[in-house]
Order: C-alpha cells, then structure tokens, then sequence
C-alpha cells in the first residue's frame, strides 16, 4: 500500500475534508505546486484557483478556492480556504458575483499594493470563468 498524505481543507465556517490522499495540487501565488507525502514543509499564500486531490482509491476531486493559505508540515498539508466549493458546483453564475465582488475590492483598496494584490486575484478568477 502506497504512504498517503493527511489532508485537510477548512473554511472559515466548518472542517470541508479531512482524509489521506496520494496528492493535493495547489495554486499557490507563487504558482502551482503538488503535495505528495514526506513533502519538505511550506508556508503558501493561495490565489483563487482550483485544487486537485487525488483520493487514495484514484478518484480525483477538484476543489474551487477563493484565496487563503496552505502550510505543509510532517503531519501533512492544511489548506486555510477564504471560500471553498467543488467544481461540480460551480456555475459562471458564481464566478461572475465573484468577479464583481473583486472588481469592487479593486476600486475600494486602500494602498497600491493592496490594489495590484487584488487585482491579480481578479485576474486569476476571470482566467477561470475563461475556461469554463
């Protein structure tokens, strides 16, 4: 039997997933980066995009996420999750209020940095409604 990775993906409401998988495919800020056991640790903003786990019986599961964090340590990987929803429920309904919500946030921020951080966010989330 293969060794699996504890994964847990939490939301600021409830624990979403906790099980043992073969990996976790992560959008990272700094781009996209998979998670396989005795992964070296890592501390990782979240852009919005889509996660990918592959369960321990080799289905696949495709997670959106609306920005947060992942720290992988020995126990495993956690993902802290702003918004978490599986693919199958996502419509271009929701990235469009999405979208909006972040457009909004754009013309609200309150610094350059803060703007341009958003504004790469938008950017991802409107790539995704793209390839829908």
């Amino acid at each position: 039997m293969a060794e699996l990775l504890k994964f847990e993906l939490v939301s600021p409401e409830k624990l979403l997933m906790s099980e043992d998988v073969q990996y976790v495919t992560v959008p990272g800020t700094e781009g996209d980066f998979t998670v396989m056991p005795r992964h070296a640790p890592v501390l990782s903003t979240i852009r919005p995009g889509v996660i990918t786990v592959l369960q321990d019986g080799g289905g696949e599961e495709r997670i959106f996420i609306r920005g947060g964090f992942a720290e992988v340590n020995p126990e495993g990987l956690t993902l802290l999750a702003e918004e978490a929803v599986p693919m199958a429920d996502v419509s271009r309904e929701t990235l469009d209020r999405h979208i909006k919500d972040l457009e909004e946030d754009v013309a609200d921020a309150s610094s350059d940095e803060k703007r341009a951080r958003v504004q790469e966010a938008l950017d991802h989330l409107k790539q995704l409604h793209d390839a829908l």
